[in-house]
């Protein structure tokens, strides 16, 4: 039987990535390192400085951290905050490559894509069947999504991102509401809800009610892993009525059930502070 041969030629070489959870104590460690780091805050806040320049790394945000230069922390962890790490080496493209040009600190703007390649990471990691070319073509991805590459690269005007921002601290602080929906955030927010679901697709690249689900399951993941709540009583806490759509849209979100997801997360690469 005949193979297709691809060479392994990439810019990147990927080590190893994890997922650091506060425990509201300690402060990220006073270190130079040798490789690039990529943070992805998922919840919180992380205060960093990189040499003498102070980041402020908020929950959706990512930074890299250059090899050679001192980072240190800037403030004790708060006991809210979580991010996905990863350390990798890269060559520099040369004159005329092309390529990627990925900020150093960013708003990301599919940041679901983005957590869901971390998790896809530490997966196989865990599983073994991350080998370096997985591993790179993994890392490559995580980085377009950091670049702003793609279609959820957009413009859009003044008004319109500010209410999307406002609908979205909405969802963030009212999804525990089983009451949630578009209409009930246009209501509050006094718009039309076609012109807000519009105007919050535009931004983030996603549906209201995608967003609403999404806020609710990440809470259920952090629910999964740090209580011992049963399913039906995390369902409700997270703004479910019913477990078994609770258990629906979870599947669709992670790709397995919550049991399943907290069997496997105890297995994962976990770092605390």
């Amino acid at each position: 039987m005949q193979r297709l041969r691809l060479g392994s030629g990439l810019p990147v070489r990927a080590q190893n990535a994890g997922l650091f959870v506060s425990r509201g104590r300690g402060v990220h460690p006073d270190r130079v390192l040798g490789s690039y780091e990529l943070i992805f805050v998922r919840e919180g806040t992380l205060s960093i400085f990189e040499e003498e320049r102070l980041f402020e790394v908020g929950a959706g945000q990512s930074l890299v951290l250059w090899p050679g230069r001192r980072h240190y922390g800037a403030a004790p962890y708060p006991p809210d905050l979580s991010f996905y790490w990863i350390h990798f080496e890269v060559r520099e493209a040369g004159a005329g490559d092309g390529g990627l040009e990925v900020p150093q600190h960013a708003t990301v703007g599919r940041p679901n894509h983005l957590a869901e390649l971390f998790r896809r990471f530490l997966d196989d990691q865990e599983s073994r069947w991350l080998d370096s070319v997985r591993a790179a073509l993994l890392l490559m991805l995580m980085l377009c999504e950091v670049s702003g590459a793609g279609p959820s690269t957009r413009t859009t005007d003044g008004n319109a991102t500010l209410l999307a921002c406002r609908a979205d601290s909405y969802i963030r602080t009212h999804f525990h509401d089983p009451a949630l929906s578009t209409s009930t955030v246009a209501r509050e927010l006094g718009y039309n809800p076609d012109y807000l679901g519009r105007a919050y697709r535009a931004v983030y690249g996603q549906t209201m009610t995608e967003a609403i689900h999404w806020r609710r399951t990440r809470h259920a993941r952090r629910m999964l892993i740090e209580s011992d709540h049963n399913v039906e009583e995390i369902a409700r806490e997270c703004g479910f009525k019913d477990a078994r759509y609770f258990r629906r849209i979870f599947r669709r979100y992670e790709g397995m059930n919550p049991l399943a997801f907290r069997r496997l997360y105890a297995q994962v690469h976990v770092n605390t502070g």
